[in-house]
């Protein structure tokens, strides 16, 4: 896709296919790739932590897919790699057939994966998932990749490059929004289609945690070796914590919407309050995002990363006939407007996986020649990421027309290796800059998000 060709909110819209439940199958033809070998289907994992490891065991479930093997690996960090692969091969065994030729490492190493493989499994930190994703969509592997899948505008072009190429070539390419493989969601999602709460006027979003994965800098690591391994906390590296943290919950508002409608602007605020501490890299503690829909529906949405807080994770539709209540994998339930309880999702059914339920399916579409095509999903809502933390981290209202149009990218422009200088540098206390509401503008240079002297004095 070209320079001219980003796209806005009309063009999202349009691209958006509408899903009602959690997959979207064409029926379309897909070839297998290496397909011989008894036709098992050979999976390949990119990037070895432990989301990686995750996706890749609920793949090999032998009560999901029982002609699948792993045949090949990559980590940034070999120690990765080797960690990944010694607990997968002990709950597998022969089901993991990833001798020393075909593990890969480095900044490339994911290249050797696709090279070998049928299907991909992308769970690398987000910077890089958009560019891997492209590059095995373009080699027709059928892809899986982790959220947020893009963090900027350029990435999410690339995502919407690979979903097109995905359907000329007839090949899966399926994102991390594990709810909408959520079985007892769906049902509370077709409920809401079908107008049991009404019309939806407010959505509320909250993702509230503790301060998760702090990570130090060793002696022997670089800075860029040290931001790497400690992405959860680097802006350029996750794209912030709007999507970082609540993406799962915006998505679930989009497919509660029928993936048909989009915000025309956000505003918001956040910041650090909590672990003042070099380890939390440049991320804010806590950020409120309000996007403005058309109609007059709003969504409320809040984050926090704190030790000793309330914690709170769910969300909440706001229907001129009832409410809709999701609690992470609880089972849904929906009540009138006075609170009465009318429907509540069977507890069976709200204990299944949905981490092996979106394995099962993308590997069944697969077989089947019948592929999922939820790329234009995750651009629609990768975007929508985009376009809160812009509007948290400059304290202004941004309409999506402005975020599309600004092209904004994270530094470092490129691909990135060893030697690549990192964009952000810690002060003389070993603090890194963090975004400063009201200076820090979409045309800034947005790795740091702020100016290194911080807030200018005022006349």
């Amino acid at each position: 896709m070209n320079e001219a060709g980003h796209p806005n909110r009309r063009t999202f819209l349009r691209l958006s296919g509408t899903v009602l439940s959690g997959s979207m199958l064409a029926g379309l033809s897909v070839p297998y790739v290496h397909a011989g070998e008894s036709a098992r289907l050979k999976l390949g994992l990119v990037g070895c932590g432990g989301r990686g490891t995750g996706a890749a065991a609920n793949a090999l479930a032998p009560e999901c897919n029982k002609d699948a093997v792993l045949w090949a690996m990559a980590d940034l960090f070999p120690q990765h790699l080797e960690a990944s692969l010694k607990n997968l091969t002990t709950m597998f065994q022969d089901r993991v057939q990833v001798p020393p030729e075909r593990r890969f490492t480095g900044f490339d190493g994911y290249r050797g994966v696709i090279d070998a493989c049928d299907v991909v499994l992308v769970c690398t930190p987000p910077r890089f998932t958009a560019k891997i994703t492209l590059e095995a969509v373009r080699a027709k592997r059928h892809v899986f990749f982790e959220i947020t899948g893009a963090v900027d505008v350029p990435t999410v072009q690339m995502i919407l490059e690979a979903d097109e190429l995905s359907r000329k070539n007839g090949t899966s390419l399926l994102d991390g929004h594990v709810y909408r493989a959520h079985l007892a969601r769906r049902e509370a999602v077709q409920r809401m289609l079908d107008g049991q709460i009404g019309q939806i006027t407010a959505i509320q979003c909250d993702y509230m945690r503790t301060w998760y994965r702090p990570m130090h800098h060793k002696p022997e690591w670089s800075e860029l070796e040290y931001q790497i391994r400690n992405w959860n906390w680097f802006n350029w590296l996750n794209g912030g914590h709007v999507g970082n943290t609540l993406s799962h919950n915006l998505d679930s508002a989009l497919w509660a919407l029928g993936d048909q409608v989009l915000p025309e602007a956000a505003y918001g605020m956040g910041g650090r309050s909590t672990h003042i501490h070099p380890s939390r890299g440049t991320s804010y503690d806590h950020e409120s995002v309000v996007y403005e829909f058309p109609n007059g529906l709003m969504l409320y949405g809040f984050i926090r990363n704190a030790d000793n807080c309330f914690n709170s994770n769910r969300d909440i539709y706001h229907g001129t006939k009832g409410r809709c209540y999701y609690r992470a994998f609880s089972a849904p339930q929906i009540t009138d407007l006075k609170g009465n309880v009318i429907w509540r999702a069977d507890e069976a059914l709200a204990q299944k996986s949905a981490y092996e339920q979106e394995q099962i399916e993308l590997l069944e579409s697969v077989r089947s020649g019948k592929p999922i095509h939820r790329g234009k999903i995750l651009a629609n809502c990768a975007m929508m990421c985009v376009l809160g933390q812009l509007a948290v981290f400059t304290g202004q209202r941004v309409t999506w027309k402005e975020a599309v149009d600004s092209k904004f990218a994270f530094l470092p422009v490129g691909d990135i290796t060893w030697q690549t200088e990192p964009p952000v540098k810690p002060g003389p206390d070993g603090l890194y800059p963090v975004p400063v509401p009201g200076v820090t503008t979409i045309q800034t240079p947005l790795a740091g998000l702020a100016p290194l002297n911080g807030i200018p004095e005022r006349a």
